[in-house]
């Protein structure tokens, strides 16, 4: 059957689903409860429908042989078995005729429409048993491609009933159990140990590890703790990963509170599913090819089987021998599994996505991934972590790293600057004792560093500019030379005086992601020939991550509008390329590049909407994944499309002289359930 007919009704099914304007309560608010009872109803009359259609397609089987045997093998009245083949083609024919006709009723003649075409004239003909048989296959087929296809759609569909349907809400009378659709922003939740997540929010009591895999794919548990000042949160999509939650998600050992930050019909897996489901109804660029080539096709089978009715003029044979094979023809010709071969494969293959943390958006996307030749990476927050870490400690000679560290963790303690905030949390880690001395007196000398009285003394910390006129000494020929060196190295320098004393140098430096590297190789090893890094940062630092993990290139101080126009002469250079970002700052970057790929967008709205493929979690181990399924789907869509018109391309000239409809209905329906089976293999798909 063709495709485009079971794809609408998922995505129609869907829709429902997770509409929000179809449903209302009586106060004019969306009600997903009700949503979900009616896509629940919705869901169990397609189910019954698929059952009933497979005990159709088996009364009609069992009808056109038991009438096939009598009339072979017993002497019965010719009614009998006329009876038998005429209940074989009620039940074989029920479903075809009534999709049929309300393809007819909007101009549309398709395959189901030929089908019966074929079944009448064999009716017509005499060949009661060839047009039963021809019934039977075909609603069989049919049946099992749906019964077949719905393990795909159920993939998607079980995301929407991953959140519980009820939450334990803190009110002012204790906690109370509610619906989750009456949950408000602002609620806190009460989540026990082992128990699925009812709303996104941040903990603000507890502590526990939270399985994350269903929504962003995580295969490890994530720790979460709670929010310091739940009160003074203002923007929750700021939050570390420590302190945020999913619905959907799974609570650990540990009991958790948690404030809600989005209501049931807004939270990251809503929005999964939603996004998942639209994706499905945009048409991949064979899809779209084979649905030009179906327009083309069939008029054109038409016409020739047209013409073999004619073949009794220039041959010398009964025009019902003519008829009968053009009605073989007709069954030979039709091109159901070319119309099934791409979107069950991008369903597939799109589900299978979902499932490991991965939104594609798409069968374009989904296909251009797996084409791919270079990559583009932004470096803050992609390659790298997104926060400075004290990578180096250098203390001049006499000065023990404790000291130096200890005057520089009391110093930036008073400031509130990312750097100094490294600096401090980094120092800690470093020194064997918490005792800190006290500092007072900041000062910041703008865009050079800071100034603070510590034990009595002055103490001066930041670039080495910032020691030129302050009536100090010159700088030690040792410290400008490991200054000079960090620097090459791409790290931020510090220097740090305390009174007269150059005590040393502190490097700092927003440093890969421990994946990175490995994710690198990982995407040479599937075919990716060129990754390239462009960043805003300076050269050197940009150039010395890409060295550190692998990257092929890198380029540096670059603005939004630079970034676009390195994309497009990657294009020009490469052909396809994808752009990695955080889906915020590279916008416009992700929109030039043939897919545009986010990073960590389970809480960032502005990430979902503006990628082509949003990785969920914030993990860069997600893409080669991706990018292998992506592959993997090309490959199984070309299989597919060659099994289904190699099978035409035999099927025709073959029935032209003389197979019958038998033998041409067998092959043919039997391909179109390998095609179907071929792409549900990517559900299974492992990296």
């Amino acid at each position: 059957m063709p495709p485009v007919t079971v794809n609408t009704e998922w995505i129609e099914h869907s829709e429902t689903l997770m509409s929000t304007s179809d449903t209302t309560t009586s106060d004019g608010t969306s009600s997903p409860s009700l949503q979900r009872r009616h896509s629940h109803d919705h869901a169990h009359n397609v189910a019954f429908g698929v059952e009933m259609e497979l005990l159709f397609s088996i009364a009609c089987g069992a009808t056109v042989a038991l009438g096939w045997l009598l009339a072979r093998f017993t002497e019965s009245h010719w009614g009998i078995p006329l009876g038998l083949y005429l209940a074989s083609y009620f039940f074989g024919g029920y479903f075809t005729t009534l999709e049929a006709f309300e393809k007819v009723r909007r101009g549309q003649f398709e395959i189901d429409f030929l089908m019966l075409v074929a079944a009448v004239g064999a009716a017509l003909l005499g060949e009661w048993a060839e047009g039963s048989l021809l019934l039977f296959l075909f609603s069989l087929g049919h049946a099992l491609e749906n019964y077949a296809m719905g393990r795909a759609r159920r993939a998607i569909q079980a995301l929407a009933d991953l959140a519980p349907g009820t939450a334990r809400v803190r009110r002012s009378k204790g906690v109370v159990e509610v619906p989750v659709e009456e949950l408000a922003v602002g609620d806190t939740v009460v989540v026990r140990p082992d128990e699925r997540l009812p709303a996104d929010g941040f903990v603000v009591s507890g502590e526990s590890s939270v399985d994350q895999s269903p929504v962003t794919g995580e295969s490890i548990p994530v720790d979460k703790r709670p929010v310091d000042d739940p009160d003074g949160v203002e923007q929750p999509d700021d939050l570390e990963a420590t302190h945020r939650v999913f619905a959907g998600t799974i609570n650990g050992n540990g009991a958790l509170e948690i404030r809600v930050t989005r209501r049931s019909d807004e939270n990251a897996l809503a929005r999964v599913v939603a996004m998942v489901t639209e994706a499905q109804a945009q048409q991949s660029p064979t899809q779209r090819f084979t649905d030009k080539f179906q327009r083309v096709f069939v008029p054109a089978v038409l016409a020739f089987v047209l013409l073999l009715l004619f073949a009794p003029v220039v041959l010398d044979e009964p025009f019902s021998k003519s008829f009968y094979r053009s009605m073989a023809v007709l069954v030979a010709a039709s091109p159901c599994a070319l119309s099934i071969s791409t979107p069950c494969a991008v369903l597939s293959g799109v589900a299978r996505a979902g499932r490991g943390g991965v939104l594609i958006k798409g069968g374009a996307p989904l296909e251009n991934l797996g084409q791919l030749t270079a990559i583009a990476f932004d470096k803050t927050g992609t390659i790298t972590k997104g926060e400075p870490r004290l990578t180096d400690v250098a203390p001049s000679e006499g000065i023990s790293e404790d000291d130096l560290l200890r005057v520089a963790a009391a110093v930036e303690g008073l400031s509130d600057h990312p750097l100094a905030k490294a600096v401090v949390r980094d120092a800690r880690d470093r020194l064997s004792s918490d005792d800190l001395p006290e500092a007072s007196d900041m000062e910041s000398i703008t865009g050079r560093g800071i100034r603070a009285q510590l034990e009595g003394e002055a103490v001066y910390i930041g670039k080495d500019d910032l020691f030129d006129g302050i009536g100090m000494p010159e700088l030690p020929d040792q410290i400008r030379a490991t200054v000079e060196q960090l620097e090459r190295d791409g790290r931020t320098t510090m220097i740090v005086m305390h009174g007269d004393r150059y005590m040393g140098v502190l490097g700092l430096m927003d440093t890969p992601r421990e994946s990175a590297s490995k994710v690198i190789t990982q995407l040479r090893a599937i075919g990716i020939r060129r990754t390239i890094m462009i960043s805003g940062d300076n050269h050197r630092v940009v150039d010395a991550v890409a060295t550190q993990v692998g990257i092929d290139g890198a380029w540096g101080d670059l603005m939004p509008e630079d970034k676009v126009q390195s994309i497009r002469k990657l294009l020009e250079q490469e052909g396809r390329v994808a752009m990695v970002g955080d889906g915020v700052n590279d916008a416009p970057a992700m929109a030039n590049a043939t897919v545009g790929i986010a990073m960590g967008a389970a809480g960032s709205d502005v990430a979902l909407e503006t990628a082509d493929v949003a990785l969920m979690a914030d993990d860069l181990n997600h893409l080669p994944f991706v990018v292998g399924l992506s592959r993997k789907t090309r490959g199984i869509i070309r299989q597919n499309l060659y099994l289904s018109l190699g099978v035409v391309a035999i099927l025709v000239p073959a029935t032209v002289l003389g197979l019958g409809i038998g033998p041409a209905v067998a092959i043919h329906e039997g391909s179109t359930l390998i095609v179907v089976f071929n792409a549900l293999r990517l559900l299974a798909y492992t990296p």
